[in-house]
């Protein structure tokens, strides 16, 4: 049975001049998921990253990573995660190689070349590991920084927007990584804008919104829930009302009356379809056309964050 790798409770994070970033945001991560936390820029992502990693100190509220408290026990919490934040910070006239093996030391673990060495493999950065990072590419630059946050094997891996502004070969190549780490029992936790990695990797999704985590669900009970389907009707002829004996299946015609639209829950109303298209034959309605829509994530995600938030 899965436990709880990180337990957030009452955390709030107000800055100096007044400013809220955070508000009580109540979160339990389980070990070995991959948890994607959505939301638009200034939401309070990186500032809730922050917060867990002990990077910023929380306002009110507790954090625990592996039941350690990320103040009170920082240093045994911190070992524990892996953080491959959005800027490109490096130790410029380093080694590939030399960073890795100091990052590893720093969280006191022993040298374990062969485990290094299979890492820069794995980020394609073998053949770098003696250039000075300052001689690298942003793309390169982007895979030192992923093979310093997980040069200590750590249980938690954070990645802030890993994939902003980097080329398809690296997605491709860190994707597959993430994979390995999450069949390794890695829980990962993804902040992106890019909602079709979220849609296709993660297992839970949280939206945060102007500091508040607005929605925390299973991916695929969110998609279930709000990932409706749309049956939409060409008519033959246009419609200026719905008829009453349609009000029942929630239909909108369309303002020139020559689209009737139903939508659907895709699990439970199955049967509704056809009784539909039974009582459109009865009244005489014809259409030449329909065609099916299924919500994305993305479009999910817009309409969540778009609502205009309560003061």
């Amino acid at each position: 049975m899965t436990h709880n790798i990180i337990s957030i409770s009452g955390l709030s994070k107000t800055y100096p001049k007044g400013f809220e970033a955070l508000r009580n945001i109540h979160l339990d991560i389980r070990q070995g998921e991959l948890f994607a936390l959505l939301g638009p820029n200034g939401a309070g992502k990186t500032t809730l990253i922050n917060l867990i990693c002990g990077i910023v100190r929380p306002t009110v509220g507790s954090v625990s990573v592996g039941g350690f408290d990320i103040i009170t026990r920082y240093k045994q919490a911190r070992a524990m995660i892996g953080l491959v934040p959005q800027e490109l910070t490096t130790d410029a006239f380093e080694t590939v190689w030399a960073t890795v093996c100091y990052t590893r030391g720093l969280f006191g673990k022993r040298p374990d070349p062969a485990y290094l060495e299979k890492l820069l493999r794995d980020l394609s950065l073998w053949e770098k590991k003696d250039s000075q990072i300052v001689t690298l590419s942003g793309g390169m630059k982007r895979r030192v920084l992923i093979a310093k946050a997980l040069s200590h094997q750590p249980h938690v891996l954070f990645l802030d927007e890993p994939t902003a502004g980097v080329d398809v070969a690296l997605r491709r190549d860190m994707w597959q990584l993430v994979r390995d780490l999450r069949n390794a029992g890695v829980t990962i936790i993804l902040t992106t804008h890019y909602i079709e990695e979220a849609e296709e990797m993660a297992d839970r999704i949280g939206v945060i919104r102007k500091g508040e985590l607005i929605l925390v669900e299973d991916k695929v009970e969110l998609m279930r829930k709000l990932g409706m389907k749309r049956l939409s009707l060409q008519l033959a002829e246009p419609m200026t009302a719905i008829p009453p004996s349609l009000a029942g299946y929630g239909l909108e015609l369309s303002p020139d009356g020559n689209v009737l639209t139903y939508t659907y829950d895709s699990q439970s109303e199955r049967g509704m379809i056809a009784a539909l298209l039974d009582t459109l034959n009865r009244l005489g309605i014809a259409f030449h056309d329909l065609n099916t829509s299924q919500r994305s994530l993305e479009d999910i995600f817009v309409s969540l964050v778009h609502e205009d938030a309560a003061p």
